[in-house]
């Protein structure tokens, strides 16, 4: 009979999936799963070599963005809009945040290569790490069946810690 992971790592750690500093100290990591950290510019796809007491975990993918400031990205400055040509009324148009906008597309890219692994059986169960923001835009990118396979999320920028300190942060 197959253990659902998802039920086994709630029973033994809290009733929500987004974990919080005082109870990640007693997640476990299920040997073989997928960790994820990341935020909108770069992730980290680790996985755990070692078991659930034990954990071992291993750098399999990073991806980088290169993301300048918005300043740089775009130099044209916000259209006009006209109400009617015969009239004087006019309102400003905001300017584009290409940084945000790139954000977005970087969080779209990583839930997809997420779900390639999901989907090719490579993952069988996904712990997230990312920053709220972040983690909020994964959790609207993300496919049903990349859902079903998440067994925690925490709420926490460690993408410029080293894969030491963030098992370290995992699992106390």
């Amino acid at each position: 009979m197959p253990i659902d992971l998802r039920q086994k790592v709630l029973e033994e750690n809290s009733s929500e999936v987004n974990f919080t500093e005082e109870n990640v100290s007693r997640l476990s990591i299920p040997h073989a799963a997928l960790v994820f950290v990341g935020d909108g510019q770069r992730a980290l796809f680790l996985r755990n070599f070692g078991d659930e007491k034990f954990p071992n975990l291993i750098t399999e993918r990073v991806f980088t963005d290169d993301n300048p400031p918005t300043h740089e990205q775009g130099s044209d400055r916000p259209g006009r809009a006209f109400k009617r040509a015969a009239t004087n009324r006019r309102a400003g148009m905001e300017e584009t945040d290409w940084h945000e906008l790139e954000k977005h597309r970087f969080a779209d890219r990583v839930a997809s290569a997420i779900e390639q692994l999901v989907r090719a059986g490579k993952a069988k169960a996904v712990i997230v790490v990312a920053p709220p923001r972040t983690l909020a835009e994964l959790r609207h990118v993300f496919h049903a069946d990349v859902k079903g396979r998440i067994i925690a999320e925490l709420d926490k920028d460690l993408t410029k810690h080293p894969v030491w300190d963030i098992e370290k942060h995992l699992v106390g």
